[in-house]
């Protein structure tokens, strides 16, 4: 992958009429509510786009003006409530639980259902160029749509999805976070409309190298857009800051504290510059692991030169990652990534496990892939980078300033937005067929390949 060659597309795409499903859309929101929102504004800047969302979102996405030409609201009645209540209850309102993604599952199709037959008229009016499932990402949760719309009048589009990335074998971080549920995610192909979603989908997004090669079988119909995340072109700074702070390497990681984030090799790795007062290293998040990652600094004599700041409004992180030289995340599993997304956009250089998202979003022209080999060997390459890092400030400064304009040109919303345009237009007959691979054909099976490894 090179930064000339983006695959964006083109200025001048065709004005499509885009009914997009995304009941978790909202401005104020995070994670997947935030992803529709923003991925929704920007396409309905270049189309006429009816935005379709669960009620509860529905008041904000209109008070922020979006631009959408229709907001439609879609209530459940007593299974929102009932939905509302277990998520709090059984869940304590996590959203990172596997075991929610698959009680989301009913709820799902609820809602696709029930705007089925609020739209059906306008549909079957053609008062609609085609339908675009955007959010869930999730890949396990299938609309109906597919199956409703398999005779027309008009395509179904499901994307960027995401997930199905395997456990890496072999790490104890990843051993205590693992569920038992995601043991039985194969069996999502065996629920209503999984198969349809994607045999009757006109076209098919993928997020990631592992997405794609598991619908690969659909490889005529199949498009990589970088992940499901997406940065503002305001984070990225139209002047990079003067190199160097006498001689220290400003490290910064962000994220949530669980296991499977592997702070404490990104700490194992910074440590010979950090006691030599060489580098100082910034947490930033907070989780169940941050007291035992505070001993290990302690341990490490290393505690003077790390801080431990907790989670901080979005606005403060920004500028955080503004300030820092280097991003360490050696996250084991990771699907989308969005902090390494942010840390391009305003010039901090990544560092990152060559593994799932994070590995496909990054290259040598603007950052690290560190293998996923063992604990041992990752600790030693994190301690060459960043050793070659500190010794050269100017091959630090050209990485920061390609960072700046991949993310510009590539991992932007309206950069996604007009990738997704042209898959939309091929789609409708109203363009070419867009040339959308993943950036390396053998990422995924490089994926499998880790996750399946023996021990070292």
């Amino acid at each position: 992958m090179t930064i000339s060659n983006n695959g964006t597309a083109s200025q001048a795409a065709p004005k499509l009429r885009i009914l997009l499903l995304a009941r978790d859309c909202n401005p104020g929101g995070t994670h997947g509510h935030l992803i529709g929102y923003s991925h929704g504004r920007e396409l309905a800047r270049l189309h006429t786009v009816t935005l379709v969302v669960h009620r509860d979102h529905a008041e904000a996405v209109r008070c922020r003006n979006g631009g959408f030409d229709a907001i439609e609201g879609i209530s459940l009645g007593w299974l929102d409530r009932f939905h509302a209540w277990c998520f709090r209850r059984l869940f304590k309102s996590n959203y990172f639980s596997q075991a929610l993604t698959a009680f989301n599952y009913f709820f799902y199709l609820a809602f696709e259902f029930q705007a089925w037959r609020k739209l059906r008229r306008r549909i079957l009016a053609n008062d609609f160029d085609l339908v675009l499932r955007l959010v869930p990402v999730s890949a396990v949760l299938p609309s109906p749509f597919a199956y409703f719309l398999r005779h027309g009048p008009i395509p179904f589009v499901i994307g960027p999805i995401n997930g199905g990335l395997p456990w890496p074998i072999g790490f104890a971080q990843a051993a205590k976070q693992r569920e038992w549920i995601s043991k039985l995610r194969s069996f999502y192909r065996f629920f209503p409309f999984a198969r349809s979603t994607y045999r009757e989908a006109a076209a098919i997004i993928a997020g990631s190298s592992q997405t794609y090669l598991e619908f690969s079988k659909y490889r005529e119909k199949l498009f990589f857009v970088p992940g499901e995340n997406g940065i503002n072109p305001s984070h990225c700074p139209d002047s990079l800051r003067s190199e160097g702070r006498n001689g220290t390497l400003e490290l910064i990681f962000v994220g949530g504290l669980f296991p499977i984030k592997a702070v404490d090799l990104a700490l194992r790795g910074a440590a010979p510059l950090l006691r030599k007062g060489q580098a100082r290293f910034t947490v930033v998040g907070d989780g169940p692991e941050r007291s035992n990652l505070e001993r290990l600094a302690k341990a490490l004599n290393i505690d003077q030169n790390v801080l431990f700041f907790g989670w901080l409004p979005h606005s403060e992180v920004m500028k955080r990652l503004a300030a820092a030289d280097v991003l360490l995340f050696p996250s084991l599993r990771d699907f989308g990534g969005g902090v390494v997304f942010e840390a391009l956009a305003t010039g901090a250089v990544p560092v990152v496990a060559d593994f799932g998202g994070p590995g496909d979003i990054v290259h040598s022209e603007v950052g690290f892939k560190v293998p996923l080999t063992n604990e041992h060997q990752m600790v030693a390459e994190i301690d060459r980078i960043l050793e070659r890092l500190a010794r050269d400030p100017e091959a630090l400064g050209r990485l920061r300033q390609q960072g700046i304009r991949y993310a510009r040109e590539y991992l932007s919303w309206e950069g996604k937005a007009r990738m997704v345009s042209d898959i939309l237009c091929w789609v409708t007959g109203r363009g070419a067929k867009p040339h959308l691979p993943p950036p390396n054909n053998n990422a995924a099976h490089k994926n499998r390949s880790c996750a399946i490894q023996k021990p070292r």
